[in-house]
């Protein structure tokens, strides 16, 4: 499953549109990073390069020219070298950059210096991500200077830089009907991830085993990595929130948070689950837990089309508020609490962010000062979350150590939302039917 070449286009199209008379559009691909010495991370492509070209590869520079003679769409690339290739895969070069990812036109990656300049020369304006890759900011500033060296001769440099992730991030916010096809694939195979973890969890395992087996169903199923590095987050580990180590061993009586997701064609799903270690919540996980379902699925309640992106988060405060409250772990009103902020060091995260080819993608929150309203095709996730210290001594002892989060993928449509992870079970008996079966079957 993939984005097709005729999307693309489209997407390519729709930026031109919206671009000014006489001006160019430049985008760097990602560059490659060094791991350690001839060790090279895994590549992934820039978000906004992929999202316009859904070319692959490093060391290419991707131009828009809106009413371009000779093709609006210009591509800088590697050229083909069969001893490379020997060693480092398949290059699409000049000729695959046109026939395959449907440029107009192609040029090799070493000539950049002496071809850029002259499409740039002309252009009243440069659209253009400045900050991002600071390499290719110095390079980009030394071609316009160059054309400003030549003003004397009638050369005429850009009058303005115009910020091209104002209007390329807007476009990435809403998606359509086969990106969120695309989010759902991945979120089911991230469900399904999520729930081959319950079923071979053991008190006894080390974190690092279940996040082996998220991996393996990932792949498994055609998701080459993970969208984040994946948290598995066993007992106090829980109340850490960006928790990575996944190093410690799993006790009778833990609770497990597990946030992972998977990346597919560069589109990221993102889920959280809390579950019980042994297989049965204990009396203070389950009151914990059952707290934030009912948060999150109040949240559900206050995404459409029409509210605001704060609403949902404000519904999750309330009724973590009240819950704790009736719990005896918070003391006032549900009122006089959320005034005060007090339950934020219970719950002092957001209720969720933005999902797409980034796992906290673009997009503002904010319009005018105002909170965004939501309209069909945004896509977000759903997190709340409780987490008591295992060091606070001003609750009880027995609710000291308890993190619990839960977390859903979200598409905002016509009628409401539709949450497109919600094949993994959540609900607390569900959990340990889940659990309990496993157990049996291994038996």
């Amino acid at each position: 499953m993939r984005i097709t070449r005729q999307e693309y286009a489209r997407r390519r199209k729709a930026l031109m549109a919206q671009m000014e008379p006489d001006s160019i559009a430049i985008l760097p691909a990602a560059p490659v990073y060094i791991r350690n010495r001839d060790v090279e991370h895994n590549y992934r492509q820039d978000s906004d390069f992929q999202y316009l070209t859904g070319f692959p590869e490093p060391e290419a520079v991707a131009v828009l020219i809106p009413g371009r003679e000779h093709g609006e769409y210009v591509l800088f690339c590697r050229e083909k070298d069969k001893e490379r290739e020997l060693w480092d895969g398949y290059r699409a070069g000049q000729e695959g950059a046109v026939s395959e990812y449907g440029a107009d036109d192609a040029f090799p990656i070493n000539d950049i210096d002496d071809i850029l300049p002259g499409l740039i020369e002309g252009r009243e304006r440069v659209y253009y991500v400045m900050g991002a890759n600071e390499e290719f900011d110095r390079r980009l500033t030394s071609w316009i200077n160059i054309i400003r060296s030549k003003a004397r001769l009638g050369a005429q440099p850009p009058n303005e830089f115009v910020a091209l992730d104002h209007l390329l991030h807007d476009m990435r916010l809403y998606k359509n009907a086969a990106e969120v096809k695309l989010m759902h694939a991945a979120g089911e195979i991230s469900a399904e991830a999520h729930i081959r973890a319950m079923q071979v969890c053991r008190p006894g395992m080390y974190e690092y085993q279940l996040e082996a087996e998220l991996q393996h169903t990932f792949m498994r199923h055609g998701s080459r990595s993970p969208a984040y590095q994946s948290i598995v987050a066993t007992g106090r580990n829980a109340c850490i929130l960006h928790y990575t180590e996944n190093t410690s061993q799993i006790r009778d009586g833990d609770l497990i948070l597990i946030d992972a997701g998977c990346e597919l064609d560069c589109y990221a799903s993102d889920i959280t689950r809390t579950f019980p270690a042994n297989g049965r919540f204990s009396t203070e996980q389950r009151a914990i837990y059952d707290i934030v379902l009912a948060a999150q699925k109040e949240a559900f309640e206050h995404i459409a089309p029409g509210r605001h992106w704060n609403e949902a988060h404000e519904a999750t405060v309330r009724v973590i508020v009240g819950g704790l409250i009736d719990l005896g772990l918070l003391k006032g009103t549900v009122e006089e609490v959320i005034a005060n902020e007090s339950y934020r060091r219970f719950y002092m995260h957001r209720a969720g962010h933005w999902l797409g080819m980034d796992v906290h993608d673009v997009g503002d929150y904010r319009v005018g000062g105002e909170w965004r309203v939501l309209e069909p095709g945004m896509v977000m996730t759903v997190e709340p979350g409780i987490y008591i210290a295992p060091d606070d001594d001003s609750v009880p002892k027995k609710w000291r150590g308890i993190g619990v989060r839960i977390e859903d993928d979200v598409v905002v449509t016509r009628a409401g939302c539709d949450v497109l992870t919600d094949t993994v079970p959540k609900e607390a008996d569900e959990i340990e039917q889940l659990m309990a079966a496993a157990r049996e079957t291994a038996a």
